[in-house]
């Protein structure tokens, strides 16, 4: 990829197109985590609203181990989510050109331990259930609060719920019938680059789920570690800019 177009992926300066196409890579590696970590635990990570669900018929059924595992998971998406939104105060305090690389690179080198320690801790299932599902939930909530941030609430990239009910709803836009052309009400009319590009999020949010799905079942824990690349990678130039900066200032 183009260093420049690395640069704007995750650059303090947003565009509507670089917002679109981070969100895509950010999609599909969501994707690919849930599907992931689901054959690791048989429990997917990425939506809350499942959980809380779980919680609540589990409670009813007086399960309450089942229960604190559930609020362990909850606890860990929202911790997720603050963390992302200190580091990105923290660096746009800073006047940082890095401010959403750097909860990239910290789900980056989450991944890298989830993809390199997996394996071992598979053998002590008591410890290793409840540590990757909390690892993957964090995570969860590290990317959809970035992302959130960056696109200022307008995509989400880690549960597809709100984003089928836009396209729901931009579809129901598009196939509306205008009746007549002479009413003074507007007519009805279709956000079409929306739809298009939340169709794109949910097709790549789907295409990563069948990778990570593939690649944990060929070749297990270690395809985790693609991924934390690919992150690592749409970090890289903004951190490394300010590094640069800051060595610059230091040599003056």
């Amino acid at each position: 990829m183009p260093i420049s177009y690395l640069r704007a992926l995750a650059d303090r300066e947003r565009s509507d197109r670089s917002n679109r196409h981070l969100a895509g890579f950010l999609a599909f590696i969501a994707g690919a985590v849930n599907a992931g970590g689901f054959l690791a635990v048989r429990q997917y990570t990425s939506h809350m609203s499942g959980i809380v669900s779980s919680m609540a018929d589990n409670a009813a059924l007086g399960d309450f181990k089942l229960i604190l595992e559930g609020a362990g998971a909850l606890l860990s998406f929202l911790l997720g989510a603050a963390c992302s939104a200190m580091l990105i105060n923290w660096a746009r305090r800073q006047q940082l050109r890095s401010e959403y690389a750097f909860p990239l690179l910290l789900e980056a080198l989450l991944l890298v331990c989830f993809g390199l320690l997996g394996q071992h801790l598979g053998q002590h299932e008591w410890l290793f259930v409840p540590l990757t599902v909390s690892l993957l939930c964090f995570m969860m909530g590290l990317q959809n609060a970035m992302i959130t941030k960056l696109s200022r609430a307008e995509i989400r990239t880690t549960h597809l719920t709100g984003m089928v009910t836009d396209i729901g709803i931009e579809l129901g836009k598009l196939f509306y019938w205008n009746a007549s052309r002479h009413d003074a009400t507007p007519p009805v009319l279709a956000n079409r680059p929306k739809l298009r590009i939340l169709s794109l999020l949910v097709t790549l949010f789907f295409t990563g789920g069948v990778v990570g799905a593939l690649g944990f079942k060929h070749i297990g824990f270690i395809s985790a570690l693609p991924l934390a690349a690919l992150l690592a990678l749409l970090a890289t130039v903004p951190v490394a800019d300010d590094i640069r900066h800051r060595v610059r200032r230091s040599a003056h």
